[in-house]
C-alpha cells in the first residue's frame, strides 16, 4: 500500500549528502516525529510543512567526537556554540574528565575546565545522566566517564600510583557508569592528576569496559617527543581489553616535531589492521586547556584563556605578562594558577595530514568554560566543511561530511545517527556548501559560523534563521539501539 500519511515537515529540492560518504543526490526529506520517514522525490505528498532548500545542502546533524560540554548541557541547554556550527551530537567525559562521578567543592585542574562552581555534586554517574534526561538539552550527548575523575573520587593523594584497593574502588564506580549508560572510559595521562597512573592501573580500572562493550579513549601521555612510546601503551590496553579505542585529537605538538605525522599516522594505521583502533582531530594548529607548567607549550605563542587570582589578564599574550613582571614565561605560571590558556604548537602540515587521514574524525575539544574560548567550540564544523574541502579541496565535501556523521556515529555505536536515511533518527543540518564558513578567529572567538541554515535534532527544530527556537529534544544516548 502507498504511504499516504502526512510527514511533519519535508526538506524539499536540496541535495543530500546522507553521511555515507557517497556524492550527493537532489532529493527531498521527509520527517515523522523523530525519524526520517522518506527520502526521494516527495513532490506530491502531503505535509504540515514543506520547507525550500533549494541550493543548500542537507546532512546528518553533526557529531562532535570530543568535547567538554559534560556541565555546559545542564547550564547553558540552548548549546548554542553547538547548534549554530550544526552539531546535534556531543561525546563527552573526554581526556579523564568527567563531571561525575565526584562530590568536591574545588575539583583539581584540569578538572575545574568543568566547573562553575559547585558542580561536582554527583557521586554516582547514574545521578549525572538522570540529570540529563529530567532537564534536556537541545542536543543528544553521549557520555564517557573519566579516569582522572575515578582518582579524585577515591584516592587522597593522586601524585602516585593507585594502590589495589583503591584500583578496586576506581573500577565499581568505573562499572556503575557503564551500567548506568555510559558509553565508554577516558584517560588523560597527560594530566597531572593522572600522571603518575601505570598501564597496568588503567586496564585493571577499565575492565568493565569489556563486559558493557564500552570505548576506550584517551588524551596519551606525550604528544610530542615520546608520541611513540605514548602510542603503543594506548595499543596495548585496547589489546588487553579487548575493546575498542579512539586517540584524542591527535596532534604532534612542539617545533621539534613538526612533520611526524608521516610516522604517527603509518602506525596508526598499522595498529588498525590488527585492533579496533580509531581517531580525531580539530582543524587549527593551536590547543586549549590548563596552563600547564610545560615547556613544550609555553616554547611558542600563548594566550591566557582564564585566570582566577588575574581575571584582568584573561586575552593576554602570556609573553607581554612576562614582560612586564620581569619573568620567564615557565616561572610565571605557578603565579597565575588557577588558568587556562591556548597554545599554538603545532604545524599546518600536520593538521592537514591528519584531518585528510581518511579515518580521521572531526573534534572541537571546545572549552565552553572558558572566558575567551578557543574558537574551536564555535568553528570547528564549519572550518573543515569550508575552508579544509571547499577553499583548499583538501577532501571532497561528502567526504568531510562523513567525517564528523557517519564514520562517529560508527565508531562510537550511535544506532541510527550519521546517516540521512528512512528509519534513522532526524538529525539533520541544512547548509550553504558556498557559504559555509567558520566566523570565529582568535581575536574573535564567539563569533557564530557562516551557512548554517537549520538544524533539528530528533525531528524538532533547534535552529533556525540563526537564532535557537527554544526546543529542548536532546537525549542521552547509548551505544548500540535505543531502548
Amino acid at each position: 500500500m502507498p504511504d499516504t500519511q502526512p510527514y511533519d515537515y519535508i526538506l524539499a529540492g536540496g541535495t543530500v549528502i546522507d553521511g555515507s560518504n557517497t556524492p550527493g543526490v537532489k532529493a527531498d526529506v521527509g520527517v515523522r516525529g523523530d525519524r526520517v520517514a522518506a527520502v526521494g522525490d516527495l513532490s506530491g505528498a502531503a505535509a504540515r510543512e514543506r520547507v525550500d532548500v533549494s541550493g543548500l545542502v542537507v546532512a546528518p546533524g553533526f557529531i562532535d567526537s570530543h568535547t567538554h560540554d559534560d556541565n555546559y548541557l545542564l547550564r547553558r541547554r540552548d548549546m548554542t556554540p553547538k547548534i549554530s556550527q550544526g552539531v546535534t551530537t556531543v561525546v563527552t567525559g573526554n581526556c579523564g574528565i568527567s563531571l561525575a562521578p565526584l562530590a568536591h567543592p574545588a575539583p583539581p585542574a584540569p578538572l575545574d575546565l568543568l566547573d562553575e562552581g559547585g558542580s561536582y555534586k554527583f557521586t554516582r554517574f547514574a545521578d549525572y545522566l538522570d540529570a540529563l534526561r529530567a532537564t534536556p538539552a537541545a542536543v543528544n550527548a553521549a557520555c564517557m566517564v573519566g579516569h582522572s575523575t575515578l582518582r579524585a573520587a577515591v584516592m587522597p593523594d593522586l601524585h602516585r600510583p593507585a594502590t589495589p584497593t583503591e584500583i578496586d574502588a576506581m573500577r565499581a564506580l568505573a562499572e556503575e557508569a557503564m551500567a548506568s549508560g555510559a558509553i565508554g572510559v577516558s584517560t588523560g595521562t597527560f594530566y597531572p592528576p593522572a600522571a603518575h597512573a601505570t598501564t597496568e592501573e588503567i586496564i585493571e580500572v577499565c575492565r568493565p569496559l569489556a563486559t558493557h562493550g564500552g570505548i576506550y579513549a584517551t588524551h596519551m601521555r606525550d604528544e610530542g617527543e615520546h608520541i611513540v612510546p605514548a602510542l603503543e601503551e594506548t595499543f596495548r590496553i585496547g589489546r588487553e581489553l579487548d575493546v575498542p579505542v579512539v586517540i584524542s585529537h591527535h596532534k604532534l605538538a612542539g617545533q621539534p616535531n613538526f612533520g611526524r605525522s608521516t610516522e604517527t599516522l603509518a602506525l596508526i594505521e598499522r595498529a588498525m589492521a590488527a585492533q579496533d583502533v580509531s581517531l580525531d582531530a580539530y582543524p587549527y594548529v593551536a590547543g586549549s586547556t590548563m596552563l600547564k607548567k610545560d615547556r613544550v607549550l609555553l616554547a611558542g605563542r600563548v594566550v591566557i584563556t582564564w585566570c582566577k587570582p588575574f581575571p584582568e589578564l584573561t586575552g593576554r599574550e602570556l609573553d607581554e605578562v612576562a614582560a612586564e613582571r620581569g619573568k620567564s614565561k615557565y616561572d610565571l605560571v605557578d603565579e597565575l594558577q588557577p588558568a587556562g590558556a591556548i597554545y599554538f604548537m603545532m604545524d599546518e602540515g600536520d593538521v592537514q595530514r591528519i584531518l585528510s587521514f581518511p579515518p580521521t574524525m572531526i573534534g572541537s575539544d571546545g572549552l565552553p568554560h572558558d572566558e575567551r574560548p578557543h574558537p574551536r567550540l564555535w568553528g570547528t564544523f564549519p572550518r573543515v566543511l569550508g575552508h579544509y574541502s571547499r577553499d583548499l579541496g583538501l577532501f571532497p565535501l561528502e567526504t568531510a561530511v562523513w567525517k564528523m556523521t557517519g564514520l562517529t556515529a560508527a565508531k562510537f555505536g550511535l544506532a541510527g545517527r550519521g546517516q540521512v536515511q528512512p528509519g534513522c533518527y532526524a538529525d539533520l543540518t541544512v547548509f550553504d556548501p558556498a557559504r559555509i564558513a567558520d566566523s570565529a578567529s582568535f581575536e574573535r572567538p564567539t563569533e557564530r559560523a557562516a551557512g548554517i541554515h537549520s538544524v533539528y535534532v530528533n525531528g524538532a527544530p533547534v535552529w533556525r534563521e540563526q537564532a535557537f527556537t527554544g526546543q529542548h529534544p536532546g537525549r542521552v544516548l547509548g551505544r548500540g539501539p535505543e531502548a
